[in-house]
């Protein structure tokens, strides 16, 4: 039995009514999404819970069939694993956004514009974490490269012990209510400050602006944890995996759960991505012996954190058309049995910009699933459908269930 997991990251909203009262799900022209969903078991579930960070990390632990109270222990140590860096116990890691806020006012008082500074290129965004690293690291602090805007840093020996806001939180507000405390508090705040006059004064930035854009003018932490203790993927469902993804989240999960990565070129996490590239990567996934491939397409969350209700319907267009479809395709003509599973891992909804605590339309398809939902692959169908799953973690050893 081979196993395809389609998980489009954001892609779940609400109705919009720009669209007729619709979703970007019920407006997009999505023909596989919609006949797996009608010849298959379609319904809701929960991968987002209150008390928890409203995260991809927390979700996606979900998708892969981790019940995220037992194992998460924070979002960046999960990149760091995707990013290839050795963690040791007394580690406290950081995400670092490289964001974009105002240049009006005390610190204090400056709104968050862009937590991902226009999508700054991987060439701009390392100059500026060179700079960074100069400025500030020392024998117990740390900064690594990542993907665009999306970076680390380490503080050894410290118990931060405190929850830090994430940037896409809280997009077009005042940063004041949302900086960082606890007892280390103090010593990130000052970080941040000073980078905001360091970076504002760099080169990229005034190159940067010049031609319009916004300025990587400020770091942001968050994501803050520790090492996690994850166990085998492969091991507790007697499957060979492999996971096709270009954000370092979901390749850190790879990593932490025993299975394979396969690295496309061209892929961007986010909008203008390779979609063909990702089809080719998991077709090569299952020839390669695999059989179960996890396809992360992260292009509607990031449509969704900027607003862009027609560009996140063209992302879930290019999911089915340019992957799905071709996947599906291979896996009808390959001989063998399998089953698809298709999910966002959480809503990102338009009007909020950001993660969303609400119930997600799945559907299980293939082998052995006997429900036919008869219904298109939206939220509302999926509330009609009658079917609902309270934890998501649950659906993991189902859908690999003989």
């Amino acid at each position: 039995m081979k196993y395809f997991v389609m998980l489009g990251d954001g892609m779940a909203d609400r109705p919009i009514p720009g669209l007729s009262g619709k979703t970007p799900l019920g407006a997009a022209n999505k023909p596989t999404m919609d006949y797996i969903s009608e010849n298959g078991e379609l319904g809701l579930t929960n991968t987002l819970f209150e008390g928890m960070p409203t995260g991809s990390d927390i979700a996606n632990l979900c998708v892969f069939g981790y019940d995220p109270k037992k194992y998460y222990t924070g979002r960046s140590p999960i990149e760091a694993l995707g990013l290839k860096i050795a963690l040791r116990e007394d580690d406290t890691v950081f995400r670092l956004n490289l964001v974009s806020i105002s240049t009006d006012g005390e610190f204090e008082n400056k709104t968050m514009l862009d937590h991902s500074s226009d999508k700054i290129t991987n060439e701009e965004a390392y100059e500026l974490l060179d700079a960074i690293k100069e400025r500030f690291a020392t024998e117990n602090r740390s900064f690594y490269r990542g993907v665009s805007y999306r970076h680390i840093m380490i503080w050894r020996g410290i118990d931060y012990g405190y929850t830090m806001m994430p940037p896409h939180d809280i997009l077009g507000q005042c940063i004041k209510e949302h900086l960082p405390a606890g007892p280390y508090g103090a010593e990130v705040l000052a970080m941040m400050k000073e980078s905001y006059e360091l970076l504002m004064a760099h080169p990229v930035n005034i190159a940067r602006m010049e031609k319009g854009l916004r300025p990587a003018n400020c770091i942001w932490l968050w994501g803050e944890g520790t090492k996690p203790a994850l166990s085998s993927f492969p091991q507790e469902h007697g499957v060979s995996g492999a996971v096709v993804t270009a954000v370092p989240l979901i390749t850190g999960l790879a990593y932490g759960i025993g299975l394979d990565t396969y690295e496309v070129e061209g892929a961007t996490g986010d909008y203008y991505t390779n979609y063909d590239g990702k089809a080719e990567a998991c077709i090569k996934a299952f020839r390669d012996g695999h059989d179960f491939v996890f396809c992360h397409v992260e292009a509607p969350d990031e449509c969704g954190h900027d607003g862009d209700c027609e560009l996140k319907i063209k992302s879930i267009e290019c999911i089915d058309e340019k992957i799905l479809a071709p996947v599906k395709k291979y896996l009808d003509d390959c001989g063998e049995d399998f089953r698809i599973l298709l999910m966002p891992d959480h809503p990102t909804p338009i009007e909020a910009r950001t993660h969303v605590i609400a119930a997600v339309p799945y559907v299980i398809y293939g082998k052995g699933i006997d429900k036919k939902s008869g219904l298109p692959y939206t939220e509302e169908a999926a509330e009609k459908s009658g079917s609902f799953i309270p934890q998501a973690y649950s659906i993991m050893s189902r859908f690999i269930s003989e």
